[in-house]
């Protein structure tokens, strides 16, 4: 699990943010000052050649269909290099123009599509096999409009049922919230992870959030005419789902009313950011006995234990809460509906009805997009474009076998030679840069000094985690994962719970983790501040970025641009903050 987006504790005033502002500037021109460098030294040093390449050529077309040749570039140099580019790369109505990122993530889904769905022959990795075969599952369309709901009522009717289809056995409500985090990933009254502390990224800790509604806050929405509307719709949403789980119309319409007042009060209890930010709430340390305390509806150390098995957790656990107000507010709730605690139920399950929705038949995926295209409608300008079969079922592939996939497509497009050639550039302007330094006027040296330390310490990672070619480990990881053709649910539920098992045991076993938080065939590289490393998946290195035929201007120009950006981040924004071993 990743952290997620939280704003900064760093705040200042206009004096820092001023500040700051001398700093980028200043970097800016140093980055600059870098990529003129590589290009002098590249126009004096060799004898200029047209490359004839079918890749220099292919990169030439590409900046030939982008180019505007009607606009005169020296009224408006932009408009003449990038003039067509818009046009010729459209979604359609009220969508934006794809960039060039769209572009070279589309290209490389096609190759992983390729690569996926072509015989495999003489394949030695069974965790490979494995990985196909769920993508398989998912294709398999025919398969899982046959089975509809039938495989998730077995699977509710197994933690108890519930009123809506069936009888609920009345379970202990904190044995079934236990139940759904460990097993299903699903967090109906909070977000629980294990992420990066705020005040020392190199360590973990346990964060506690509201959890993520479907529906936005009414702030978030472009005009309040329009919430009314927005509520009716998710409860005709929520109604749906019952129905399609088999339901009868009067006992599903009485429950899912009941439950949609349970969560309308639910997320009202929600402190809105700001607030947060304000009365500085948003990184409340606690632990599990004073949490309990406060939220007593919730059995907090048994239920955390349930979700972060392996790893030992005790009363004194150090916490860290985002919305303490909220778990309040929750915990009472939870508490005024204890009367009906078959409500509390019908809650949970819906949770886990939408969580697992996506593994079930076309039906539930007509629902959730008509719901996505209302609440897209009413809080942005433009809507998500619902994705073909191939795409969803590789991302759900990728999810759950990230390493299979990114060893296929690694030995594709990033052969040992481009690997050697994006090290040589990233040495040559992490060089350059460090040089530069001493003629920085306004840097004292002791500055000077560790700067150039924080660039030289910093980690590099250029194309794949290591770990992805070791097939042995790799294939001991997923040894006891059963995957099947013909059951994508049950292929969807077992990888569910393999990723959260290997997460958790990463944690407790170091070597064991992944710290990359992109897959190899990503298009965005990144700076790791808890790390002190910079990435760059293999995904990035085509063209038009980066070619092994390219001349140097083509490869230190895009490429090289990218990572002197990455590079800076270790010494401005929150990188400045960061010594050199990344804390």
């Amino acid at each position: 699990m990743r952290t997620p987006p939280q704003t900064s504790e760093f705040s200042g005033g206009a004096a820092k943010r001023c500040q700051r502002g001398k700093i980028l500037l200043v970097f800016s021109l140093l980055l600059s000052a870098v990529v003129g460098l590589v290009l002098l030294i590249v126009f004096t040093t060799r004898r200029i050649e047209t490359c004839n390449t079918p890749a220099c050529l292919l990169l030439l077309t590409r900046l030939q269909q982008a180019h505007n040749n009607a606009i005169d570039p020296c009224e408006d140099f932009y408009s003449y290099t990038c003039g067509n580019w818009e046009a010729n790369n459209t979604q359609g109505m009220n969508m934006p123009a794809l960039n060039i990122f769209d572009v070279l993530l589309e290209e490389n889904q096609l190759i992983m599509k390729r690569l996926i769905e072509e015989p495999q022959l003489g394949v030695n990795s069974s965790a490979k096999e494995k990985a196909v075969r769920f993508y398989t599952s998912c294709m398999n369309t025919e398969q899982i409009e046959a089975r509809g709901s039938q495989p998730l009522k077995e699977l509710i009717n197994e933690i108890g049922g519930w009123n809506i289809t069936g009888s609920w056995k009345e379970t202990d409500f904190n044995e079934t919230l236990q139940i759904l985090m460990e097993r299903y990933n699903t967090f109906p009254f909070f977000k629980a992870y294990i992420g990066p502390s705020s005040s020392d990224p190199s360590t973990n800790i346990i964060q506690i959030d509201h959890p993520e509604f479907e529906l936005p806050p009414e702030t978030h929405f472009k005009t309040t005419r329009n919430y009314p509307q927005v509520l009716r719709s998710y409860y005709l949403y929520l109604l749906n789902l019952g129905l399609l789980m088999g339901g009868s119309t009067n006992v599903t319409s009485t429950y899912i009313s009941l439950a949609f007042s349970f969560i309308s009060n639910l997320q009202k209890a929600v402190t809105p950011l700001r607030k947060r930010q304000e009365k500085r709430m948003l990184f409340y340390h606690t632990t599990i006995r004073e949490l309990q305390e406060k939220a007593p509806a919730i059995d907090w150390l048994s239920c955390l234990r349930a979700a972060f098995h392996p790893v030992k957790l005790n009363v004194s656990q150090q916490i860290v809460v985002h919305d303490i107000e909220y778990l309040k507010g929750m915990s009472q709730l939870i508490e005024e509906w204890q009367k009906r605690r078959d409500v509390l139920q019908i809650y949970m399950i819906l949770c886990l009805v939408r969580n697992l929705s996506p593994a079930l038949d076309r039906r539930f995926q007509e629902a959730n997009q008509k719901l996505t295209d209302m609440i897209e409608s009413s809080t942005t300008e433009s809507l998500t474009v619902k994705p073909d079969r191939w795409r969803k079922c590789l991302s759900e592939t990728s999810t759950f076998f990230g390493p299979i996939l990114g060893k296929m497509i690694v030995q594709e497009i990033f052969p040992q030679k481009a690997k050697d050639l994006a090290e040589l550039i990233f040495a040559e302007i992490r060089n350059t840069i460090h040089s530069h330094l001493d003629s920085v006027e306004w840097m004292g040296y002791q500055a000077r000094q560790e700067a150039k330390e924080k660039i030289y310490s910093l980690h590099v990672e250029i194309g794949y985690p290591e770990k992805i070619f070791q097939t042995d480990e790799v294939d001991d990881e997923y040894q006891e994962l059963a995957i099947y053709e013909d059951n994508f649910f049950h292929n969807v539920v077992s990888c569910l719970k393999s990723l959260r098992k290997r997460f958790l045991l990463g944690l407790v076993n170091p070597h064991l983790q992944d710290n990359w938080e992109v897959v190899p065939w990503s298009v965005h590289s990144y700076y790791s501040l808890r790390r002190h490393a910079v990435v760059f998946p293999a995904g990035m290195f085509r063209s038009p970025f980066f070619h092994n035929e390219f001349p140097s201007a083509a490869n230190f120009g895009a490429m090289g641009f990218f990572m002197a950006h990455e590079l800076l981040h270790s010494l401005y924004d929150f990188g400045k903050y960061c010594k050199k071993n990344g804390k």
